[in-house]
């Protein structure tokens, strides 16, 4: 190999800094261009060329970090006073103000301000600031506008082991919070981590809990008092009731002895309006409705057996899947059932059958919710298998009025729109909430949402019927803001609601009767002519005679069509 540089240093200067020193440019070696070379080369046309100014970054994904709210008040306490006045003594104040008002300067002041003030109140009162000239275009405007829902908030179970959200009640202050009952459902559901906890949240700090309950069994139903915003009421799994004081924290005050409580879980519980507020009541699927008082729930001060053949026997009791009570009507209230009955009770009866005031038939499953209208109380909602019905008490013993299409997946819940009289929700079990408005469209819905891929078990609608809560199976409540059109009361709306109803209700009645005259006249004709009743063997061997010559009937006629 031959070398070409060759460096040599002292043995003494190895490991010194290198000392550089700027130099002219140098031609160490020089190729000069070949033209033969160009034939190897073959031209491409045309040519694309990228050019990328930024760098090239891959995929990323970014969280931005929660804002963590925090409520915080402020206590304002009288001021303006001079320093020898304490603003806590009253002799001292008063005494202040006679020696201020004796004053020229006061006076002259208060003549003033007052010819002022009066002014401005002749001009409100000449000059109404707040009139709608234009009612009746923003009314053809709003009706325009199509149905439509967006989610504003979701609520999600902190747990590591979800649970079904099974009830909601909002806070009867602006429903400015949410209770929501956390329960499973499902049968010998034996997790080990499971979690008894039901919660309490703000809106406006949707990302943890406001209140933790911290029940002794988990909580299939809580309901806030209307009366008092602090008492909550909680049916639980293993049939005992408990009720909460929330400025006492998450611990219940009292529940009722698991011996004289329910024996099934509490599907329904509600408050009675009464001078304490401290009634309420509840429903089981042990067949058993139970009155009690928070202030002695050592036991029920009543009782009431769901037996509808009227003997009063808890074996022949129908089990209440769901419980409705209307303050408007305070002593009747209704129970539906797992045997898809729903049954109208009268507290004042006299005696426990009588109690059983009214019988409706007409599901085929469990009656999963039954609620009335709050417009119209006589009539009421009933949510069962896949169908939705709509029930009047001035019919009894009869069938819905009116009821929705079957659905193909199954219905669990349902309320009623509070500021629209013909207006309900559903829930199904595909994860879909379904708006109805029954007096435009009773054939389909005025609105189809998707909410969630797990089924929709809870609906309740705040008091302005704007905002919908729905939870879901796996613990996650969503919070829908419907369009103003959905919960806007119209002109005459009620009006024709009403007469809608009515009518529906003559239709059925109508219909009851003739079917009626149909079963007397049949058993008129059966008294009459005993003696020429047929032999069941005889009608079915006719049957089955009819039956294969209409078979054979129908090959002949497809083989003449095939030739």
């Amino acid at each position: 190999m031959e070398i070409k540089f060759e460096y040599s240093r002292k043995r003494s200067e190895f490991g010194r800094p290198c000392s550089f020193s700027d130099l002219l440019a140098e031609v160490t070696v020089d190729i000069p261009p070949d033209p033969s070379l160009a034939g190897d080369f073959i031209p491409q046309d045309p040519v694309d060329f990228c050019v990328q100014e930024g760098p090239v970054m891959a995929v990323h994904e970014m969280n931005t970090e929660r804002v963590q709210v925090s409520t915080q008040g402020v206590n304002h306490v009288e001021g303006g006073w001079p320093k020898h006045v304490d603003p806590k003594n009253s002799e001292l104040t008063t005494r202040y103000r006679e020696e201020v008002e004796r004053e020229e300067v006061y006076t002259r002041t208060v003549q003033r301000l007052g010819s002022l003030v009066e002014h401005y109140i002749r001009q409100n009162n000449a000059i109404d600031i707040y009139e709608e000239y234009f009612e009746e275009e923003e009314e053809e405007d709003e009706e325009e506008e199509h149905p439509s829902a967006k989610t504003i908030n979701v609520l999600r179970d902190p747990n590591t082991t979800k649970r079904m959200a099974t009830h909601l009640s909002w806070h009867p202050d602006a429903n400015r919070a949410v209770a929501v009952a956390y329960c499973s459902l499902d049968f010998q559901d034996s997790r080990k981590d499971m979690n008894f906890d039901s919660y309490v949240w703000d809106l406006e700090k949707p990302y943890t809990p406001e209140l933790t309950l911290k029940p002794s069994s988990p909580v299939v139903t809580l309901e806030y008092n209307s009366k008092d915003w602090h008492h909550l009421l909680g049916g639980c799994y293993n049939g005992q009731i408990v009720y909460w004081d929330t400025r006492k924290g998450g611990l219940p005050m009292e529940m009722t002895p698991v011996e004289l409580s329910h024996r099934d879980p509490v599907y329904g519980a509600c408050w009675l309006p009464s001078r304490t507020g401290t009634e309420c009541f509840s429903g089981s699927t042990d067949g058993q409705v139970l009155w009690w008082d928070i202030r002695k729930m050592s036991q029920p001060s009543e009782k009431l057996i769901l037996d509808i053949t009227r003997q009063d026997q808890l074996a022949k009791a129908l089990g209440a899947s769901s419980l409705d009570f209307a303050p408007t009507m305070p002593t009747k209230f209704l129970v539906g059932t797992e045997q898809g009955t729903i049954i109208s009770c009268n507290r004042d009866a006299k005696t426990p059958p009588e109690k059983i005031a009214n019988i409706f038939s007409g599901h085929i499953g469990a009656v999963y919710r039954v609620t009335r209208n709050p417009f119209f109380p006589k009539v009421f909602l009933s949510v069962g298998d896949w169908t939705a019905r709509i029930w009047t008490e001035e019919l009894m013993d009869s069938s819905s009025i009116m009821e929705t299409k079957y659905h193909t997946p199954y219905l669990l819940d349902a309320c009623w729109s509070p500021m629209k009289p013909a207006v309900f929700f559903t829930a199904k079990s595909d994860g879909t909430l379904d708006i109805w408005d029954f007096l435009f469209h009773q054939k389909e819905p005025s609105l189809s949402l998707k909410v969630s891929n797990d089924p929709l078990l809870s609906l309740c609608s705040q008091d302005n019927g704007r905002i919908i809560g729905c939870g879901t199976r796996l613990g996650t409540v969503s919070l829908l803001e419907i369009s103003p059109g959905l919960c806007t009361l119209r002109k005459n709306e009620k009006t024709l609601t009403s007469t809608m109803l009515e009518r529906e209700a003559r239709r059925e009645k109508v219909l009851q009767d003739k079917h009626r005259e149909r079963l007397l006249k049949e058993q008129e004709r059966a008294r009459a002519r005993p003696e020429e009743q047929e032999d069941p063997q005889e009608v079915f061997k006719q049957a089955q005679a009819d039956f294969f010559s209409n078979i054979k009937a129908e090959r002949r006629r497809r083989g003449l069509e095939d030739a």
